[in-house]
């Protein structure tokens, strides 16, 4: 297999900005995985396929499993901690995200920008100066 669509520079960096280290102008941007989750795998297939584990759990609610109640995890065949490791941490983020169905904005009118950036141009993101 030949991939003739490589690029190290913007490969390297798209990892990096996965991995919540890469380079972005906007304050306190993380990469969110449910949410990614939810927009690129939301009946959880590509989960299903890798984590045999969670093979149970019906649709987006693979990308949550922890929220589950007891009675639905069980059903599945999922005891966490034991069949299925317990999350190591929970991002706060992530909780506008539990419990949605995919392709459903948390917002009614899609994706909100923080209120301190609201009505700020595109020369804020790009101008040394942060303040304004």
């Amino acid at each position: 297999i030949l991939k003739v669509d490589y690029d190290v520079c913007s490969n390297y960096g798209n990892w990096l900005y996965s991995a919540g280290i890469g380079n972005d102008p906007r304050d306190s941007r993380k990469f969110n995985m449910i949410k990614q989750g939810l927009d690129y795998d939301g009946n959880g297939d590509y989960v299903r396929l890798w984590v045999p584990e969670l093979q149970g759990i019906k649709g987006a609610d693979i990308h949550t499993p922890w929220a589950l109640s007891r009675a639905a995890l069980s059903q599945a065949g999922v005891t966490l901690g034991e069949t299925y490791p317990q999350p190591v941490v929970t991002a706060p983020e992530w909780s506008r995200h539990i419990h949605q169905r995919p392709g459903v904005s948390p917002h009614p009118r899609g994706r909100r920008e923080p209120a301190q950036y609201k009505n700020r141009g595109i020369d804020f993101y790009f101008s040394h100066k942060k303040d304004a």
